[in-house]
């Protein structure tokens, strides 16, 4: 009887143990769906059915036609209505992006269900969408609520808008996985949240990451007249001027257009995108224009206009040298070659020129009876100026190349110099995308490294992957196809102007 009563015991213990644990699984599960921010424009604004959804963002990207470089796109400006009428256009900007591998997407928009002041940052771990879940880069934002007193955790504001919640789908479609996202909406009081916000973001966005400006344009005037002042807005947004943007926008709702309430939903994100484009040198490309009206869907008489935009870190110069700058710099590399080796002494120069006077990297090339006689440079000015890097690596691809004897007196009269002034190098994921003839390429590997200027594939007619053997392996020491299946091997590419 004894032994019953134990097994009894035991049985009883064990269901409550097991009725204990269901218990603590559903609370806990509870508590865990607090922390996922559930869709709450899947079946509105785009569709809820996971592979309608995949399939509708898929002939968007189809339709859509960029030649522009994703690797150093920054940002992107992108629509948020419904996907029948703005995911064609804003197939554009996500297009130009396709394949990338992203850290952090900084999200932001401007509320459209609150008013209040500075930023809020969403704190949910996680974003759900028909096509998945994305995380939430809960360091970044704790950087950015101590930076400034008025950008603030709040997920309130998040919970209803659509705004940031749009862009999840074309995302999680576009780049490669892995990546976490940061939503952020500003309160629509126009003061200077969006400049704290850029002055607070930007020394935190490295190259891995993309800003992503979510807004609409015209509300709702006549189809002609939102192209009209869509088009000039845009023009603004690109020429990054906020002072004139603000202008135009006061200007332009003063004149009563009928219908027209707003001519950017997110005026304040679009500025703090533009206040960062000023301060990370990102230059705007429009890509697409549209407006409701240009759906089969939406009627021509009141519209929302839609525009994409890309704010990229250009690889070519905006201001390239002249005529004139560039015999300076061949006439500086010459006489300094001259010099040092009859005398043995540094040449001297008095340079006025800005644009000579900045710092940029540069390489100097010898050549004889049109062979290789040296060539010495520069990737990345430590400080010094354009003229003097010219001046000093001339000298040193005339002395100190290991590859060559010292340039001899003898030998002055017959060589020819070229020069080339580098871009900033910028990392590339995908090797495929280097262009031939076009983009130096630098390859690394821990204390390996070899670099080829642009010239170097149209001297030798190599193809890309011998162009790249060749680098790896006669250049940097490495396997001559370590750019393809060596994780830790860094390719970053530049532009040369030559000459």
């Amino acid at each position: 009887m004894k032994f019953i009563k134990i097994i009894k015991i035991f049985f009883v213990a064990a269901a409550v143990l097991l009725i204990c644990l269901i218990v603590f699984y559903l609370i806990n599960n509870k508590f865990m769906a607090k922390d996922i921010r559930l869709p709450a424009a899947a079946g509105s604004f785009y569709p809820a059915d996971r592979m309608i959804l995949a399939e509708k963002i898929k002939q968007y990207l189809a339709t859509a036609s960029t030649t522009e470089s994703g690797e150093n796109v920054r940002a992107i400006m992108v629509p948020h209505a419904g996907y029948d009428y703005s995911g064609p256009v804003a197939a554009y900007a996500y297009k130009a992006i396709t394949g990338r591998k992203i850290k952090t997407v900084v999200i932001i928009g401007s509320s459209h269900t609150s008013y209040f002041s500075g930023a809020a940052i969403d704190e949910h771990d996680i974003w759900r969408t028909p096509l998945g879940d994305v995380g939430v880069d809960k360091k970044m934002g704790e950087k950015l609520v101590k930076a400034d007193k008025d950008i603030k955790f709040n997920s309130t504001v998040h919970d209803q808008d659509h705004i940031i919640e749009v862009q999840l789908p074309f995302l999680q479609t576009v780049l490669a996985e892995g990546f976490k996202i940061l939503p952020i909406v500003l309160g629509n009081r126009q003061d200077e949240s969006y400049k704290n916000l850029a002055d607070a973001l930007s020394p935190l966005l490295a190259n891995d990451d993309l800003l992503v400006i979510s807004s609409d344009m015209s509300h709702y005037p006549a189809y002609d007249d939102a192209n009209r002042i869509d088009k000039k807005t845009l023009e603004l947004v690109r020429g990054k001027d906020i002072g004139q943007l603000d202008d135009y926008v006061l200007k332009t709702i003063g004149l009563g257009v009928p219908g027209e309430q707003t001519l950017l939903c997110g005026l304040e994100a679009v500025k703090t995108g533009m206040e960062l484009a000023n301060k990370l040198n990102w230059q705007a490309e429009i890509l697409r224009y549209a407006n409701s009206g240009d759906s089969s869907l939406g009627s021509k008489e009141t519209v929302v206009g839609y525009g994409a935009v890309i704010f990229q870190l250009k690889m070519g110069r905006e201001n390239s040298l002249d005529q004139k700058q560039k015999e300076i710099l061949l006439k500086i590399a010459r006489e300094s070659v001259e010099e040092f080796v009859r005398t043995g002494k540094v040449k001297t120069f008095k340079i006025n020129d800005e644009r000579l006077n900045r710092p940029e990297g540069v390489f100097v090339t010898l050549n004889k009876n049109r062979q290789l006689r040296g060539c010495i440079g520069l990737i990345v000015s430590a400080g010094t100026p354009l003229w003097q890097n010219t001046r000093d690596m001339a000298i040193a691809a005339a002395t100190t190349d290991n590859r060559f004897l010292p340039v001899s007196k003898d030998e002055l009269p017959d060589l020819a110099y070229e020069i080339s002034v580098l871009s900033l190098p910028q990392e590339i994921g995908d090797w495929k995308k280097i262009r031939l003839g076009v983009d130096g390429v630098i390859v690394s590997r821990g204390l390996n490294k070899g670099i080829f200027l642009p010239q170097v594939a149209t001297e030798t007619n190599w193809g890309l992957e011998e162009f790249l053997g060749q680098l790896c392996y006669q250049k940097a020491g490495l396997s001559p196809d370590c750019y393809k299946n060596d994780p830790g091997v860094k390719l970053e590419i530049f532009t040369a102007q030559v000459f």
